[in-house]
């Protein structure tokens, strides 16, 4: 009778050894298929797997050196749409590459970032992914330039898609996109049919994302020699309940504006309901523009115009860079190009409103 693990019943590489009549190490070349072994051994082993359902101790794969190699994509949270299309074009990448993609969610838990990051570094995971903004202080780029060092001692990867650089002569990769080049073509657009009181509902002030679509919130204005008034820019997170909460303060407040520029879709999805809310129509009383291009942009009544940010290819190039580096570029700085797509939410001002 074939031994078991005393380990929750589970079978062992002795267990497969015995039922194959071979040795554990011969077990592990084929598992590993590192070392030749003839054709006949190979069959018997297989069997022996298939037959008590054995799946190797991936720990014991690691001490072996043929684990599956990893990398791991860190973001604040999983549910936003647009991190869940660079998280899909990450995984999509990595399987191509023949990577195992591991995710992280640290809902804003530095301690869980730091966490996960050396448990990669222990486990020489290829790369780490770190995706979102965050607010670029010295404690920032001191912790993420430690971070960094580390997984380089270990022959990993650092990669900041979106996220404050750290300098140069830092070990990362650096992929971003033209976040405030589209922020300014979206807002010349609004301009462009005439309004002049176009208010922001921007994110957190001292995120570094939000900053880049406030700045060209402003450069867009003044390059039409139009001064913003601050009262119309309004600062929450980027979530729908945010675009709710800030349409609603701004209409019970009295704001004067003929059209909104949201900083994501999902701010301008909230929006869109207190607008409808109050009974005004978008874009005849009303005009009203996002940014992502996240899928139900499309969907939305009236469709959104908004700013394309090609998330997907952010995370795979991330990959693709982090994975094909070599040591003459111990720093590198990659920057994708966003566009403007126009739909049905933004209309020429009505002359009497302006």
């Amino acid at each position: 009778m074939t031994r078991k693990s005393e380990d929750a019943g589970r079978s062992t590489i002795r267990d497969v050894a015995a039922r194959a009549g071979v040795s554990a190490s011969t077990v592990s070349r084929v598992l590993g298929g590192v070392y030749p072994v003839s054709g006949a051994t190979r069959t018997r082993v297989m069997r022996a797997v298939r037959e008590l359902d054995y799946v190797a101790d991936a720990r014991a794969k690691a001490v072996a050196g043929v684990a599956t190699p990893t990398l791991a994509f860190v973001l604040e949270d999983i549910t936003g749409p647009s991190f869940a299309l660079m998280a899909h074009g990450v995984e999509r990448e990595a399987t191509r590459l023949g990577h195992l993609c591991l995710v992280c969610s640290t809902e804003g838990d530095v301690r869980h970032e730091l966490e996960f990051v050396e448990m990669m570094r222990a486990q020489r995971a290829a790369a780490v992914i770190l995706v979102g903004g965050a607010a670029d202080t010295a404690e920032y780029r001191d912790r993420t330039r430690r971070m960094a060092d580390s997984l380089a001692s270990a022959g990993s990867r650092l990669v900041l898609c979106g996220r404050p650089t750290l300098g140069p002569g830092a070990p990362v990769t650096v992929i971003e996109y033209d976040n405030e080049g589209g922020a300014y073509a979206l807002v010349a657009h609004v301009l462009a049919q005439g309004h002049r009181r176009v208010l922001f509902l921007g994110g957190k002030p001292d995120h570094t994302t939000a900053q880049g679509r406030e700045r060209g919130y402003l450069a867009a204005h003044r390059a039409r020699g139009v001064e913003p008034d601050p009262a119309l820019l309004l600062h929450g997170d980027f979530t729908r309940d945010a675009g709710h909460r800030l349409m609603r303060g701004a209409l019970k407040d009295g704001l004067d504006f003929t059209a909104v520029v949201a900083a994501t879709d999902m701010v301008a999805a909230g929006a869109l309901t207190a607008l409808h809310e109050a009974g005004l129509g978008v874009p005849d009383d009303v005009s009203l523009a996002g940014y992502d291009d996240i899928p139900f942009a499309r969907d939305l009544h009236p469709a959104l115009t908004t700013v394309h940010v090609p998330y997907e290819e952010l995370g795979r190039l991330a990959v693709r860079t982090a994975l094909n580096r070599t040591p003459e570029t111990p720093d590198e700085h990659l920057l994708l190009g966003t566009h403007v797509v126009v739909r049905d939410s933004v209309a020429t001002v009505n002359e009497d409103a302006r």
